[in-house]
């Protein structure tokens, strides 16, 4: 019963056959490793785990773990453990937060925790975290932690838990397992290459001089148009925004997505792209894997990576669920890369297209959170009320701590702004502004 409800919370009607697995294989005996691709939903089928683990006696003690290896993976598991029946306590820790809120937070422990490695020993060598009692450590995307950089501080977390069940999860097949996991009767789910997971994609390429790549990029953008979901790949942070002026010389409605932003303006830009209001996102790697953004169209490699892993987990964000999508590769006459070993299609790009449309809808952002009791509900009657606009005009909502962020059709931003203003949502006088 508890998983079914666990799944309506979700929105979810049935587990796919990955989650089927790993529920089914689940023994408290055997660690697991779970390989599966991008978008596979990993992380509702390590919760399932965590779910049958969590014990009521326990309440007030740190029961389980879940590392991951950036702030916007942490996020997205936290939201997911959230809908848990029961509504166990979940903290999420990450850099870029508040250490004086997590520090709070954390004087009452919850049951869960999530978190990223710096940030977990920043707690524990400060003691504001005990996981004596800990029974279930999850390492999520464990080979991009290591990528990242985080061994030390995996295994400085590892030696401080000595969780009875541990779990790992990739969405690459490892080279090894390194020394400072013991792992005991370790079971290994691999789905890396079953049908209906791998990503069915279409690849092309665009050839162009060193000197045209940025009018060819351009072409391509303006051919594919308004309303294709468009994640562009780049190196590094400084061609992003090198390209992001270039489209917005032209007034083409896009958003950034990289390490030099803060955390609420990189929070912001994964929220417009998924609601719809920008179709267009540009990044580095950094939003290669572990993100929440649905519904990818396409992908473009400005600049390829230097290693296969990246590609894979680059190309890993569209076709997700057995969806379908279309990878572009931008390459220079002499680029040479060698796990580029397939033959691929050309795509043939004209003169000229028309600039794409700007999207339907945009974002507003309201001065009210889940701190004032307001809900997704709360928010749709007060515009329909208040601003008089029929409810097709509103879109996805987000509500956070502080405040709310509710895509609109564009056509009705000056009469909700206009009416909307210094109005009250639950007895909080809220403000609404752009985005």
């Amino acid at each position: 019963m508890g998983e079914q409800q666990y799944l309506a919370n979700l929105g979810i009607t049935a587990l796919n056959e990955m989650q089927q697995t790993v529920s089914s294989t689940y023994n408290a005996a055997n660690d697991l490793l779970l390989l599966s691709p991008t978008g596979s939903g990993k992380t509702l089928a390590f919760s399932l785990i965590i779910q049958k683990r969590l014990h009521d006696d326990d309440n007030g003690k740190i029961q389980s773990l879940i590392i991951a290896p950036t702030r916007e993976l942490a996020l997205q598991i936290e939201q997911v453990l959230r809908k848990m029946p029961n509504h166990p306590k979940v903290t999420c820790l990450y850099g870029g937060n508040d250490l004086r809120t997590e520090k709070n937070k954390l004087k009452e422990a919850p049951q869960i925790l999530v978190g990223t490695p710096g940030r977990i020993i920043y707690h524990l060598e400060r003691h504001n975290i005990d996981l004596s009692h800990l029974n279930t450590l999850v390492l999520d995307e464990f080979d991009k932690s290591l990528e990242l950089g985080f061994h030390e501080q995996m295994e400085q977390i590892v030696a401080e838990t000595g969780a009875p069940f541990q779990m790992l999860t990739s969405a690459t097949e490892l080279e090894e397992i390194p020394p400072f996991l013991t792992l005991k009767n370790l079971e290994t789910i691999n789905y890396l290459h079953e049908k209906g997971y791998a990503p069915d994609l279409t690849f092309r390429t665009v050839t162009a001089a060193p000197q045209n790549k940025l009018k060819a990029l351009l072409k391509l953008i303006c051919k594919l148009g308004s309303e294709q979901k468009t994640l562009i790949f780049c190196n590094h942070r400084e061609a992003v925004d090198h390209i992001s002026e270039l489209l917005a010389d032209r007034d083409i409605i896009h958003d950034v997505f990289h390490g030099g932003l803060e955390q609420a303006d990189r929070e912001l830009a994964l929220l417009k792209f998924r609601n719809g209001s920008t179709h267009i996102l540009l990044t580095t790697d950094l939003a290669a894997r572990g993100l929440d953004i649905p519904e990818v169209d396409a992908i473009i490699h400005y600049q390829l990576p230097y290693k296969q892993d990246a590609f894979v987990h680059r190309n890993g964000r569209t076709a997700r669920m057995q969806a379908k999508g279309t990878v572009y590769l931008m390459l220079k006459t002499e680029d040479d890369f060698p796990y580029l070993t397939d033959a691929m299609q050309e795509e043939i790009l004209e003169d000229e297209y028309p600039l794409p449309t700007n999207s339907k809808m945009t974002t507003l952002m309201i001065t009210a959170g889940k701190r004032d009791k307001v809900s997704k509900g709360d928010i749709v009657g007060y515009l329909i009320k208040i601003a008089g606009i029929a409810k097709d005009e509103v879109g996805m909502i987000e509500v956070k701590e502080k405040n709310a962020f509710v895509a609109v059709t564009r056509s009705s931003v000056t009469t909700i702004l206009q009416k909307g203003n210094n109005g009250k949502i639950k007895g909080t006088k809220v403000r609404i502004l752009r985005s």
